[in-house]
């Protein structure tokens, strides 16, 4: 039976048949794995670009790379099951990965009926390296002759091996009843941690029958903190784990990003085949429109900056963190506090925030409905699930946040710490207040804490001031770090700031309670000001 689908080449009976063993250039036992593997790239012949028609040279920093990643053991075997590639844009991170997806479909690294995956956040993305593939087979006779090329599929079959390579998008229903020997991971910041997670946690795990499965992470940095593509950054950084390899080239945040002695740190391909007037011109044009900035440090110097500037950086929310847990007993001695209160909608985020203004405690307390849970895994891009089973999240029963449980809960808060008093945003106050009431409350006292600039800039500033300073402590919850991560600020014409909901990246809910507690201890004169007077003669 011939071969079928749009793009499939017909073989011949000679071809549907294991072929004999040719002889190839690095087919050379003198040579280590990594080095058939350079001997391999650089049979290839580059297809766009300003080197194209040149063949593949591997660069010094890209032997290091690879030697890395395809360093043996004893026996031969490949040590590293990781590998992470972080760089800026424009420094062939395309070209290399479909080389050594190549290189594992037909070359050095091919074995029996292997499974090649590269996985992206979309179609358009997974087809990028599956093009640069095609490309080089189409510039090889002899590659031609032992592939077949199913482009709507987006699969490359090897004939003599039964290898094939698959470029798949964020759907991880596909990615099931695979067993990859390779997994590629293309721009892995822009997955997200919804459907992309799924497809990363499908694809990472799905090699495990296969003797030496390697996975390679590549792309630039993502500009969230809590990405999963940041938490693999700083696990390649800082693991001593030797199945691990990791190369992340940049601007460190302490350097002049405009200095163009420092470019080289991200782009180690500049001057050669990363263009320098296209970054002096990127950079200019940053410089002249300061909303360009953090794009340019992201995706050129491949700094962890978001696109729109944060109000709280993460480093400075990282420095409040507490060494040591914030125990009962801590809270019970640390005088009064006060809270803050704000309500989601049906499926919506409700937070409640103590605040204990000496020392400066933080604590917060978020719900949301369990039957949405995972749906707004997906959505939010977060871990809701895994908040929830570490307790950060309190979900309640059915498709809508309970009132009942929220109000519950805010009383045996209140029996155990006695918040002096309550600030809440007025919206979907009266459903609570009947909750409370058919619930028997205690003598809690709530204060009404609109959402304008009046009340809310101070409490925002107050906020602000405390965490650059020092003086506000957390206990680490990753949700409260996740939202204060997300607020984006609105001013107006008399430097009033609040956060805001529209401007927002994501949710902010238990940022927002947090704020309003914080605005309510300051706003409170907790001590009597005591001023001696004197006279000058």
């Amino acid at each position: 039976m011939g071969l079928r689908g749009p793009g499939a080449r017909p073989k011949g009976k000679a071809a549907s048949v294991e072929a004999p063993k040719t002889r190839h250039v690095w087919d050379d036992a003198k040579l280590s794995r990594s080095g058939k593997v350079i001997r391999f790239l650089e049979t290839l012949r580059i297809t766009s670009g300003i080197l194209e028609g040149e063949l593949f040279k591997v660069r010094p920093w890209q032997r290091e790379i690879i030697e890395a990643w395809y360093a043996t053991d004893a026996d031969g075997n490949r040590i590293i099951r990781t590998g992470l590639y972080s760089v800026a844009r424009k420094n062939g991170k395309t070209g290399l990965v479909a080389g050594l997806a190549l290189c594992h479909l037909l070359g050095p690294e091919q074995e029996r009926r292997g499974q090649i995956v590269v996985g992206a956040s979309d179609r358009d993305q997974s087809g990028i390296v599956f093009d640069e593939l095609e490309a080089y087979i189409a510039d090889n006779p002899a590659f031609i002759a032992e592939t077949n090329i199913k482009r709507h599929e987006k699969m490359i079959e090897h004939i003599p091996s039964g290898s094939k390579f698959r470029a798949l998008s964020s759907d991880a229903k596909k990615s099931h009843g695979l067993s990859p020997s390779v997994v590629i991971l293309d721009e892995l910041a822009q997955w997200g941690s919804g459907i992309g997670r799924r497809l990363y946690d499908a694809l990472t795990t799905a090699g495990g029958a296969r003797k030496q499965p390697l996975t390679l992470i590549i792309g630039t940095q993502s500009e969230d903190e809590h990405n999963l593509m940041s938490e693999l950054v700083d696990e390649a950084k800082t693991s001593n784990d030797p199945t691990i390899a990791g190369f992340i080239f940049e601007i460190p945040p302490e350097m002049d990003v405009y200095d163009e002695a420092n470019w080289a740190l991200a782009n180690p391909a500049l001057g050669d085949f990363r263009s320098i007037e296209d970054m002096r011109q990127l950079a200019r044009r940053a410089q002249r429109i300061p909303s360009t900035d953090s794009t340019f440090r992201n995706l050129f110097c491949n700094q962890r900056v978001a696109a729109e500037e944060k109000w709280i950086q993460p480093a400075d929310w990282k420095v409040c963190k507490r060494a040591t847990p914030i125990t009962d007993e801590d809270l019970l001695g640390a005088g009064p506090c006060y809270g803050g209160l704000d309500l989601g909608s049906v499926g919506d985020l409700t937070a409640f925030a103590l605040f204990w203004p000496d020392p400066g405690f933080l604590k917060v307390w978020t719900w949301c409905p369990k039957a949405s849970l995972s749906e707004r895994s997906e959505k939010d891009h977060v871990k809701y699930e895994e908040w929830a089973a570490a307790g950060w999240i309190e979900p309640t029963p059915g498709k809508a946040t309970n009132k009942r449980i929220v109000a519950e809960r805010i009383i045996e808060v209140w029996l155990k710490y006695a918040p002096r008093e309550i600030a809440f945003d007025s919206w979907g106050m009266p459903e609570l207040e009947r909750v409370l009431s058919e619930a028997g409350t205690p003598e809690l006292i709530f204060r009404p804490w609109h959402q304008g600039f009046k009340t809310m800039s101070p409490a925002t500033k107050a906020f602000e001031e405390r965490v650059l300073n020092g003086r506000l402590i957390h206990d680490g919850n990753p949700l409260l770090a996740w939202a204060i991560n997300n607020v984006r600020i609105e001013s107006d014409a008399a430097d009033n700031q609040k956060p805001s909901k529209n401007r927002s990246i994501e949710r902010i809910d238990p940022a927002v309670a947090a704020i309003m507690a914080v605005g309510l201890a300051t706003q409170i004169e907790l001590v009597t000001p005591n001023y001696q007077l004197m006279f000058v003669g």
